[in-house]
């Protein structure tokens, strides 16, 4: 059976509790575990693999579509504001549009799919996970790009270069990761697909 709208992991754990304050804790909580993730860096092969889109995706299947991308605008906002929640501990609206901004943004829309993806069970299965992963990943690649081309005007194969290429074995990585993660979580609820 598909999940019912906004059934999630998490929201399945926490049954009953859908007051506002515990959603603005899971918005803060959500938050705060992608500004920690985009400062732990993984030692990787061509580049180092920060687990900020590992954070941005889990947020998204385990959230769900509305409040996965609110906690991300949260996040935004916080940066935005100074906080130094970015990757290297960045922040302020100057990194929002900068050459790295556009992944920023993509992370709002990247947990809103995911999201809605898990909304309709493809966080049951490590196949249909991983997919959904690829497809959040594919998504916050996008206004990544080209964002990247606009402020460096840089010719497309320079931009993929830089901005994708050296960070696919690291998403890949995180892929395999969440597919294993999120079914387990279910199997453990005894909210297995079938």
């Amino acid at each position: 059976m598909h999940s019912s709208h906004n059934d999630t992991v998490l929201t399945r754990a926490l049954i009953g509790s859908d007051a506002l304050l515990w959603k603005a804790a899971l918005v803060l909580g959500g938050s705060a575990l992608i500004a920690i993730a985009a400062q732990i860096s993984v030692p990787m092969f061509p580049v180092p693999m920060t687990l900020q889109t590992l954070a941005v995706l889990l947020v998204g299947l385990t959230f769900g579509s509305r409040l996965g991308a609110i906690t991300l605008i949260a996040y935004l906002a916080e940066g935005a504001m100074g906080l130094p929640v970015f990757a290297g501990g960045k922040m302020g609206v100057a990194t929002l549009m900068g050459p790295t901004g556009g992944y920023l943004f993509g992370f709002v829309a990247a947990a809103f799919v995911t999201g809605w993806l898990a909304e309709r069970g493809w966080d049951r299965s490590v196949v249909l996970t991983a997919l959904a992963m690829a497809i959040g990943n594919l998504v916050l690649y996008v206004p990544g790009l080209f964002q990247l081309q606009l402020v460096t005007g840089a010719e497309w194969a320079k931009i993929w270069a830089w901005g994708a290429g050296p960070f696919l074995i690291g998403d890949a990585v995180k892929l395999v990761i969440a597919a294993l993660v999120v079914p387990g979580a279910w199997r453990l609820l005894g909210r297995r697909r079938g």
